[in-house]
């Protein structure tokens, strides 16, 4: 099966992060207080991460993220310790699933934030 996943986060006074499964319209959303909006990113990808792990799906995260996925797709360094903490966690994880690819998707685009209201 192929899985579209749409991943979305915010930092600030609302701040929390999800995604939305194209294919089945599974959608998860979490509040999360004091994150920053880089950091939610990281967080509503990761939770695709834990929940797919060690699928045989090809799957592809889209995120309107384009610091998080250039940095997770090595393209861009990391200069924040709790951002590259979060990124050894997905860099793990990504490694439990065979078919994946994350990519870099305009705002407008992303199913997530228009699932999660963002």
């Amino acid at each position: 099966m192929t899985l579209s996943i749409y991943v979305d986060g915010s930092g600030g006074e609302n701040s929390g992060y999800g995604y939305f499964v194209k294919e089945t319209g599974e959608s998860s959303y979490e509040k999360k207080q004091g994150i920053t909006n880089n950091q939610a990113e990281y967080l509503g990808i990761l939770s695709v991460l834990k929940k797919f792990s060690k699928s045989n799906d090809d799957i592809t995260i889209y995120s309107d993220s384009k610091n998080t996925v250039s940095q997770l797709n090595h393209e861009f360094a990391i200069n924040s310790e709790p951002l590259r903490e979060l990124a050894r966690e997905s860099w793990t994880l990504m490694k439990t699933i065979p078919n994946l690819k994350i990519v870099w998707i305009p705002r407008a685009q992303n199913l997530a934030g228009k699932m999660l209201g963002s």
